[in-house]
C-alpha cells in the first residue's frame, strides 16, 4: 500500500489535533481488517485499531498478512507489542510502506502469551522501557506515536505508577495516551477477568487529564454506550469503546453525528448489505472464506425483530463449504429495520 493523499477520515496529521477522538479498540482476534472494513462502513470518523502485531513478527514474518488493509479504513493505527526498543523501530520502518495514521504501544494487555515476552500489562513495572521503546519508535516514524495503558499491575499504587508512567513517555515524546481505566493482575487473574473483575477508576484518568491538560488523554474500559461515551468527553479528550463497539456494530451509526458534526441521517443498511457483499466476493475470490468476514457481522443488530434468524444465518450457512456473499444478503432479509433508529443507537 502506498501513500495517499484521498485518505477518507480524520488525516494522519490533525490525528490529535482535532477533539474529541471516538475510537475502537484493539482486541485480539477480533479488530483483524475485515472486522475495520465493516466498521468503517458504518462510521467515517472513528478511529480503528489493529489487533496488537507483535514486533518480532513483523520482522520476520508475512508482512503483507500482518499489515495490510484496504484504504478506507483510515484512520487506522496500529498497536504494536514489544518491549525492545531496536526491535519496535524496524517494525515501525517497516510499518511505514503501510501508511498507517498512528503507531501505539501495547502496554495493557495482560494475556499469557504477552506476560511471556515481557511486554503488554507487565511494562508498567519498567516505565524506563517503556520511555526507551516510544523515542527509538518516535525517531523513525512520520506518524504521531501513542500508548495504551492500565492504571497499573498487581500491588502497584496506580496514583504513583501511573502518573510516572505518563511523565516517562511524555519525555520521550509520545503524542497522545489511551488509559484503560483498571488495574491488570498478572497473576491470579484470566485475561477476559482482567477485562471485567479490576474495579473501573475513571476519577484517576480524569485526575491525569487534569495534570496534563495540554496532553490528549483518552479513556477506555467498560464504556457501553454513546451516552456514556458523552459524558466522558466532559473530562477527556477521547473514548474508546472495545467490546460494545465489537458486539453491536450498529451502534457506531451515530458516531459520525453526535462526536464529529456530521448530520444525522438514518443509516442505509441494504447499501452496507450491497458494499459487504462486494467486499466478500473480492476476499473469496483472493482465496478466502466467507467466514472471515461475516463471523464480524454476527452482533450487527442486536435489539432488533429478526436478528437471532439474522445471527442463525450467519453463523451456519457462512460455515458451508462454497458459502458466498449470498449468505449476506440472506442474512439481512431476515430482519426488521422498523424503529432502528431507536434501538441501535443506544
Amino acid at each position: 500500500m502506498t501513500k495517499s493523499a484521498e485518505k477518507p477520515g480524520v488525516q494522519a496529521d490533525s490525528l490529535y489535533g482535532r477533539k474529541p477522538v471516538f475510537a475502537v479498540a484493539p482486541m485480539i482476534d477480533w479488530t483483524d481488517r475485515h472486522c475495520r472494513f465493516l466498521h468503517r462502513q458504518i462510521s467515517r470518523h472513528a478511529l480503528l485499531y489493529t489487533e496488537m502485531v507483535v514486533a518480532d513478527a513483523i520482522i520476520h514474518g508475512p508482512r503483507d498478512r500482518l499489515l495490510g488493509h484496504d484504504v478506507s479504513e483510515h484512520p487506522v493505527a496500529l498497536q504494536l507489542g514489544g518491549s525492545d526498543p531496536d526491535k519496535l523501530a524496524e517494525a515501525v520502518r517497516i510499518a511505514e510502506a503501510y501508511d498507517y495514521d498512528e503507531i501505539n504501544l501495547n502496554v495493557g494487555c495482560p494475556s499469557d502469551r504477552v506476560q511471556s515476552g515481557t511486554f503488554g500489562a507487565c511494562l508498567m513495572l519498567t516505565p524506563e522501557t517503556v520511555a526507551a521503546c516510544i523515542a527509538a519508535m518516535k525517531a523513525v516514524s512520520k506518524a504521531p506515536v501513542t500508548v495504551k495503558c492500565r492504571i497499573g499491575v498487581d500491588e502497584q499504587e496506580p496514583e504513583q505508577a501511573l502518573p510516572e508512567l505518563i511523565t516517562r513517555v511524555l519525555d520521550a515524546g509520545a503524542d497522545a495516551i489511551w488509559i484503560h481505566a483498571r488495574k491488570a493482575w498478572l497473576k491470579g487473574l484470566s485475561p477476559k477477568e482482567n477485562r471485567e473483575i479490576p474495579p473501573l477508576d475513571y476519577d484517576i484518568v480524569y485526575r491525569m487529564k487534569q495534570r496534563w491538560p495540554d496532553v490528549f488523554i483518552g479513556i477506555n474500559g467498560g464504556i457501553q454506550t454513546l451516552d456514556q461515551a458523552e459524558a466522558h468527553l466532559a473530562h477527556v479528550d477521547g473514548v474508546m469503546l472495545g467490546r460494545a463497539a465489537y458486539q453491536n456494530a450498529a451502534i457506531l451509526a451515530d458516531v459520525d453525528h453526535r462526536f464529529h458534526g456530521e448530520p444525522s441521517v438514518e443509516p442505509d443498511w441494504t447499501d452496507l448489505r450491497d458494499r459487504m457483499m462486494a467486499y466478500t466476493e473480492r476476499h473469496i475470490a483472493n482465496g478466502g472464506r466467507l467466514q472471515h468476514v461475516a463471523r464480524h457481522m454476527v452482533g450487527l443488530f442486536t435489539g432488533l425483530p429478526g436478528a437471532r434468524r439474522y445471527r442463525q444465518i450467519l453463523s451456519t450457512d457462512a460455515n458451508k463449504p462454497g458459502a458466498g456473499p449470498e449468505v449476506i444478503a440472506a442474512a439481512f432479509a431476515a430482519v426488521d429495520f422498523m424503529g432502528q433508529s431507536e434501538r441501535v443507537s443506544a
